[in-house]
């Protein structure tokens, strides 16, 4: 079921809650398919500035690999590494399901550098 038909919320945080997650942007410099992964992913490189790169498994398999070298993402970067079907996932690449149920992922709407914080 997709989130936009439930109307059930989480439950309330505060800020502080919110101020832990380290939420950055990067730009995809290398996408590989993954046919172990349970469902329909990549492995995505990421370039995090500072941070360097960092590899997500995403299920964003409705992007073609060649549409997504160069794009910037938003991603969390302060989860711990997360196996996936062997490949340890570093960040979470955040996205939003559409009506067709895709993954559409966000992007800020103008270039910003590398590694910069979301707040």
């Amino acid at each position: 079921m997709s989130n936009v038909e439930d109307s059930s919320f989480k439950s309330q945080v505060v800020y502080d809650d919110f101020a832990k997650l380290d939420i950055r942007v990067g730009r995809v410099v290398e996408v590989q398919p993954f046919p172990k992964a349970r469902n329909p992913s990549y492995k995505i490189a990421v370039d995090l500035g500072e941070l360097g790169i960092k590899w997500s498994s995403a299920q964003i398999t409705s992007y073609a690999i060649e549409d997504l070298i160069g794009i910037q993402v938003v991603c969390v970067v302060n989860f711990p590494p997360r196996n996936i079907a062997g490949f340890q996932s570093q960040v979470l690449i955040l996205g939003v399901e559409n009506a067709k149920g895709d993954i559409i992922l966000l992007s800020p709407r103008s270039e910003v550098p590398k590694g910069n914080a979301i707040y």
